[in-house]
């Protein structure tokens, strides 16, 4: 049993042995039993108090102490035993919130793993996690919690994240992906590499951000004992008053007992951890009450873009090739160079390589150049892949004019492809928006957010216009990590939100920082004092609200059990309230606001997932899809130039017609079915999904259409005038289906957030 309720329950059953003395006629045993009762919590309130004033303070339960001394001295040996009964009590409910208010992050702490199963050639060793190192291969069986981060080997894994993301759904991974320490395996058994030890891995980190979360003491319970210790010469003074006035030490001990500030020193730091409960709840963590209180101050937000305001995937939007070569041998080319590169940019000119059916070769002497780019050999013809300033360092001579650098100049990123010294071209890239970013950024406004900035290194080519679609209040661009530091000095009190290594000095310098922790740098989480455990941005609002919640419960408690324990002191003092009753007044007190600070544990929204019948995984899986699909259907309408024979992209547009037929007609219709009904009742309203069923509608007109203009071309192939119908068609598709996709997604979330009202 805890030590406060163990003492709380002594004092209990000495009172009680006391009143039963009492019922029996026998005085004295009564009295020793009632004082019996209040020594012991004297003597730790009298160690407690020493032990602050050897640190230099004054501890302000004090008063308790010279409340219950005092009645023992004047033989009110009952009053003594309620008032110890009161302070007993008062810890006890204290250690029971502050219990009941950590649940959500000693439920993290308690999960952590402590056996491993390790493959030591033919057999499988158990042994501590601890003793794991990176390389080792182990398996984890059935419900168990990966121990380490690890790479998934052989069959794809199946894995609930639910602990460490807030995410109802489990989510698959496949061979050859990254798994994260503290999710359990809702598979069958998984054949992990590790890939680091367990303090360095994921969970490891989650649990020292708790440890710290739960170390630290705020800020505003500090002021809390200052308040108390201004209250405790007021309170002796009308002791002393009262007791002057009427004659008598009993009004000064009724004075006294009521007096006793458990209000302000136990409702502060209840509310606080309540918050940061409820903060880990909803997939963020915060590290102490101080970052809590900080967070609901704020007023300024700044923003990394890459990974924070952005997928920070970049994306193949187009190729632009210069004289002599077309977009299809530049693509091919440079995706066939880029395939033994591991970096995001590399990945995604691969990917769009494979998309538009390219066959890519194998390349030879491949060297990586410094600053970011490869150079070898692809079928014979010398390779170079890189940014402008690369190719330009190396030699080659980049068009200044035309619209090839025009289009790079505009673009997010452009890659640049050299063959046989000349420039072939370049490939442009964009990183798309995340999805819940433009409600994020509504929801901080919400909150009470008044300015939002964004600080990236990036280009301010590629930044500005991000920052437009988002209505930003301003863009700084083209920041070192000194640059960012200095902006974020000039936009102080504010909160800086970002992700990767070199945003830690800026997280570090702001009042509060805030890391994406799900794939974010480790620098990053370790400088910052939030850390979201689920990669969205939108849930720093409603770590916000919560913060400000929570510290105005923290304040009004506070304020109404001190106002309360203040006209209690005036009514003991004028007489009509004894030492007895004022107790029991005060007690009601301490419980009153006890349980008003446990409020900041609820309120506000909680994650709730839209129900599993309407196949949300499933549309989002085909969104990844049908952006595949646009992307194609953008790279054809491209290729379709006038100087081209009209059936020359016949068998392309076929595919994509096709795509349209199995992809997103059976898309549309399932939702129809199954996705809108369920979606509507959530949001409720007359007819709220009424303006997505309408481009549904639209969406098949331009695909049938479509589809009958190639279905009745010629045998001969597509004619000049069919050509330009379909290009435009093309292009049409891509912008609708676009809009489409964006506004479904943003629907889906309001959907989840009228599920959590």
């Amino acid at each position: 049993m805890p030590r406060r309720f163990l003492l709380f329950s002594c004092v209990l059953a000495a009172m009680a042995a006391g009143g039963g003395a009492v019922l029996l006629g026998w005085p004295l045993p009564a009295a020793g039993l009632f004082v019996l009762g209040a020594l012991p919590v004297a003597w730790l309130v009298a160690r407690d108090t020493l032990r602050t004033l050897i640190g230099g303070a004054l501890g302000v339960d004090v008063v308790a102490l010279v409340a219950i001394l005092a009645a023992i001295a004047l033989g009110e040996y009952f009053t003594a035993s309620l008032i110890a009964l009161m302070v007993a009590g008062g810890g006890a409910l204290e250690e029971f919130a502050e219990a009941r208010a950590r649940r959500e992050l000693t439920a993290l702490v308690s999960r952590t793993p402590r056996i491993a199963h390790r493959r030591e050639g033919t057999l499988l060793r158990d042994v501590a996690v601890a003793d794991i190192a990176a390389g080792d291969s182990l398996l984890v069986k059935p419900g168990e919690i990966l121990p380490v981060d690890g790479t998934i080997e052989d069959t794809p894994a199946i894995l609930d994240e639910a602990a460490l993301t807030g995410e109802p759904l489990p989510v698959t991974r496949a061979a050859g992906d990254i798994a994260r320490s503290g999710t359990v395996n809702a598979g069958g058994p998984i054949a992990l590499r590790a890939a680091a030890s367990a303090e360095a891995s994921t969970y490891a980190a989650v649990v020292r951000l708790v440890q710290a979360a739960e170390g630290e003491r705020p800020p505003m319970v500090r002021l809390a004992d200052r308040w108390a210790l201004y209250f405790l010469p007021i309170t002796l003074m009308a002791s002393a008053a009262a007791w002057a006035i009427a004659g008598t030490a009993e009004r000064a001990l009724a004075v006294l007992v009521v007096a006793t500030p458990c209000p302000l020193i136990l409702a502060a730091p209840v509310a606080l951890v309540c918050g940061i409960s409820r903060a880990a709840r909803l997939g963020v963590i915060v590290k102490g009450g101080g970052a809590l209180e900080r967070l609901a101050r704020v007023r300024t937000a700044l923003f990394d873009k890459t990974g924070t305001l952005t997928t920070g995937t970049p994306r193949v939007t187009g190729v632009e090739p210069l004289a002599g070569f077309d977009g299809d041998t530049v693509l091919r080319l440079a995706a066939s160079l880029e395939q033994v590169s591991q970096h995001v940019v590399a990945a995604a000119i691969v990917a769009a390589a494979r998309a538009s059916n390219l066959a890519l070769a194998l390349p030879l002497a491949v060297e990586e150049v410094p600053g970011g780019g490869l150079a070898g050999v692809v079928e014979g013809h010398a390779v170079m892949v890189g940014s402008a300033g690369l190719l330009e360092a190396a030699g080659f001579m980049l068009p200044a004019t035309g619209s090839a650098a025009r289009l790079a100049a505009a673009a997010a990123s452009a890659s640049w492809v050299g063959v046989n010294g000349a420039v072939a071209g370049a490939v442009l890239l964009a990183d798309r928006i995340r999805p819940e970013t433009p409600r994020a950024i509504r929801d901080l406004r919400a909150a009470g957010v008044l300015r939002l900035v964004m600080v990236t290194g990036d280009r301010a080519a590629s930044a500005e216009p991000v920052g437009e679609a988002l209505g930003l209040d301003a863009v700084h661009a083209d920041l070192t990590p000194r640059g960012k530091i200095d902006t974020v000095h000039a936009e102080r009190p504010c909160l800086m939100i970002g992700d990767g290594i070199n945003d830690a000095p800026a997280l570090a310098a702001a009042d509060v920082g805030v890391a994406m922790g799900v794939r974010g740098a480790a620098a990053a989480a370790e400088a910052a004092d939030v850390v979201l455990l689920v990669d969205r941005i939108d849930r720093i609002a409603a770590a916000i609200a919560t913060a400000k919640r929570a510290r105005a419960i923290a304040v009004q408690s506070i304020a109404v059990g001190m106002g309360l324990s203040v006209v209690a002191m005036g009514v003991a003092a004028v007489g009509y309230l004894p030492p007895i009753w004022g107790a029991l007044l005060q007690e009601a007190i301490d419980v009153a606001v006890i349980l008003n600070a446990l409020r900041a544990l609820g309120g506000g929204a909680t994650p709730s997932a839209i129900p599993a019948a309407a196949g949300v995984p499933r549309v989002l899986e085909d969104h990844s899809q049908l952006r595949a699909l646009m992307d194609r259907m953008r790279r054809t309408a491209d290729r379709m130039n006038s100087g081209d024979a009209p059936d020359t992209h016949d068998a392309e547009l076929r595919a994509i017609a096709l795509g349209l037929r199995t992809l997103v007609l059976p898309h549309q219709q399932a939702e129809e079915r199954n996705t809108f009904p369920i979606l509507a009742r959530r949001l409720g309203g007359h007819d709220p999904l009424g303006a997505m069923t309408r481009m549904h509608e639209e969406i098949s007109h331009l695909s049938s259409r479509f589809n009958a203009l190639l279905a009745g071309a010629d045998a001969d192939g597509v004619s000049a005038a069919e050509a330009r119908e379909l290009r435009r068609l093309l292009y049409v598709l891509d912008a609708v289906i676009a809009l489409h996709l964006a506004a479904e997604e943003e629907l889906l979330a309001q959907a989840e957030e009228a599920g959590e009202r």
